[in-house]
């Protein structure tokens, strides 16, 4: 059990029968009454953000939780195959299990894996992963790296904004929690 004492940041909760991390929360101390807690709550399952308020000192159950690291395969028809890297069982996933980490996913990727009551719920990306641009307008003599940015295709499907001087064939470091260009890989 967890108690509205112990809310902390990515502190994750049961909360309506699944569950549910902790974005933000804020301890509020009203004039007569108790202390109540103003929380937002994310669904590890669907992804939405939910505002609920609290009483102090109530109680939540801890999730079961567990998270495997296993190894992305291939995509066979619209299933994502993932290996288990003690076990080496096959594990397939639908896009809609993926949701935004399809954009991302390469082959041979090691990845989080975290689980509900047995059944898996979401998948963990590395921070920063290197693909190749495959499709891009080609620059220009005389673009600068900080004179604007341009749509690149990445080798996975993903489309990034990327300096002028990053061309077809470029490997480039992508941050996949913003889909952010980082850098030109050497």
């Amino acid at each position: 059990m967890i108690s509205t004492a112990d809310f902390r940041k990515g502190a994750k909760i049961e909360y309506k029968g699944e569950p549910c991390e902790i974005i933000d929360f804020q301890h509020v101390k009203m004039g007569r009454g108790g202390a109540i807690v103003r929380t937002k709550l994310k669904s590890l399952i669907t992804g939405a953000v939910l505002e609920d308020t609290f009483r102090s000192g109530e109680k939540f159950e801890i999730p079961q939780l567990e998270e495997k690291e296993m190894q992305y395969l291939y995509e066979q028809d619209k299933l994502y195959y993932f290996m288990d890297m003690e076990s080496y069982e096959q594990l397939p996933l639908t896009e809609e299990q993926l949701k935004d980490a399809k954009k991302f996913l390469k082959e041979n990727t090691i990845v989080g894996i975290l689980y509900y009551k047995g059944n898996p719920i979401t998948v963990d990306l590395p921070t920063f992963v290197e693909l190749e641009v495959t499709d891009t307008e080609p620059g220009f003599k005389g673009d600068t790296a900080s004179g604007g940015s341009k749509p690149a295709t990445l080798e996975t499907g993903a489309v990034v904004k990327v300096p002028f001087h990053i061309n077809k064939g470029d490997i480039i470091k992508v941050d996949t929690r913003t889909s952010e260009y980082i850098e030109r890989v050497k």
